[in-house]
């Protein structure tokens, strides 16, 4: 549990993996009893994967499918897991389909531990590949990065696709992010069964972790999911391996490819504080040499 004075400021955290179903109703539950679950363990923060609520439809171009998101006010799902954090008195990063007017969004609703909504983040990075069709259905994010201050600790959430940038890493961590959290769905690849990225993907986010001396936690989907599309079905094997890396970027919880889990690691975040502070990653950086980071192509303007 989270703690104080000289025993350092100690915060539990949690990611939960599990199959979903193409029912609203029984993944929110899911949700919830898994949440339920990591509080049993002590988490005081947990994350769940990218767009619970159902399959992950992106998998097909298809408007009726635009009929799943909702709006960020009133948004039932979201209201129910402030009342379960609330009670829990726990952290809850809640992944939705937005509406917002004639714009659609692929968002998180931070939820703090006594039920009070935080605010938004929008995912900034948007993916458009076979199986991965977001252009379709999101707007890119126009929140910007940011870092949310909980009971517990200050965290910043990325949406899936932005766990392969550094910037948006770096960004929140600089703004007083202590934990990065990545809710995903990622799995295999439709147009080519012989590419499996997992490891790839676990060693970029290690990679944050460790450039950033913060620890991090990444919550992924498991199971096969068929989504019919326009040329025929679509078939996705979400691989999981939802994971929580520490601030050297070492892996300390690590889930399968093929089971519902919780995963659930301690954390000192005043010792860790402490480390980065004398590690002076954040005391040499140099932002007046990196303006070409701004660019597209490389070449300052």
């Amino acid at each position: 549990m989270a703690g104080g004075g000289g025993a350092g400021r100690k915060v539990s955290v949690a990611a939960v993996q599990f199959a979903c179903t193409d029912v609203e109703s029984e993944n929110v539950a899911t949700a919830e009893r898994l949440i339920r679950e990591a509080h049993k363990k002590g988490a005081n923060i947990v994350l769940i994967q990218e767009l619970f609520e159902g399959h992950y439809f992106c998998q097909a171009q298809s408007l009726n499918l635009f009929q799943c998101a909702k709006p960020y006010k009133g948004n039932p799902t979201i209201i129910r897991l402030q009342k379960l954090a609330k009670e829990l008195e726990v952290v809850i990063p809640v992944s939705f389909f937005e509406e917002a007017n004639n714009a659609h969004y692929n968002s998180v609703a931070i939820i703090d531990a006594d039920g009070t909504d935080l605010g938004l983040y929008r995912k900034s990075h948007i993916p458009d590949g076979p199986g991965y069709q977001e252009k379709f259905y999101f707007n890119p994010g126009d929140t910007g990065f940011k870092a949310f201050k909980t009971k517990y600790a200050t965290i910043g959430v990325g949406i899936c696709w932005d766990q392969w940038f550094p910037e948006c890493a770096r960004a929140m961590v600089l703004q007083g992010a202590e934990i990065l959290f990545y809710p995903t769905a990622i799995g295999s690849e439709p147009q080519d069964e012989g590419l499996d990225s997992r490891e790839h993907w676990k060693r970029v986010m290690q990679g944050h972790a460790g450039a950033n001396l913060v620890p991090l936690v990444a919550s992924n989907r498991i199971g096969r999911e068929t989504i019919e599309t326009e040329h025929g079905n679509s078939t996705i094997k979400f691989y999981g391996n939802s994971f929580i890396a520490g601030p050297t970027g070492e892996i300390v919880k690590l889930a399968n490819d093929k089971d519902e889990q919780v995963l659930v690691a301690e954390f000192d975040l005043d010792e860790i504080k402490s480390t980065r502070h004398g590690w002076g990653i954040f005391r040499d950086r140099r932002p007046d040499l990196y303006k070409v980071l701004l660019t597209l192509d490389g070449e300052k303007s």
